[in-house]
């Protein structure tokens, strides 16, 4: 009886895990881009996107600054477009 009280006890002591980050809203158009991912990253020759664009590689160093407008393309190590995102 004692090990179940305790365990109860103990049950009330746990940290509850930490809240998810708030869901950002598109402020660069990353959807308007969204048909892109999977693609070859010679496909963002072919498109047009005026403002400020960061196309990032394996490896490459890049700022921690966020920038709401920017849109970061993310390349994975077959060249091909694995995420777009805001930042």
């Amino acid at each position: 009886m004692k090990r179940i009280i305790t365990l109860v006890a103990l049950a009330g002591c746990t940290v509850p895990p930490p809240a998810l980050p708030p869901q950002l809203e598109d402020t660069c158009g990353t959807a308007d881009f969204a048909g892109l991912i999977g693609q070859d990253a010679t496909a963002l020759e072919t498109t047009l996107h005026l403002g400020m664009v960061r196309v990032i590689q394996p490896g490459d160093m890049v700022t921690q600054d966020f920038r709401p407008s920017r849109i970061n393309f993310m390349i994975d190590a077959n060249d091909m477009i694995q995420t777009i995102n805001c930042g």
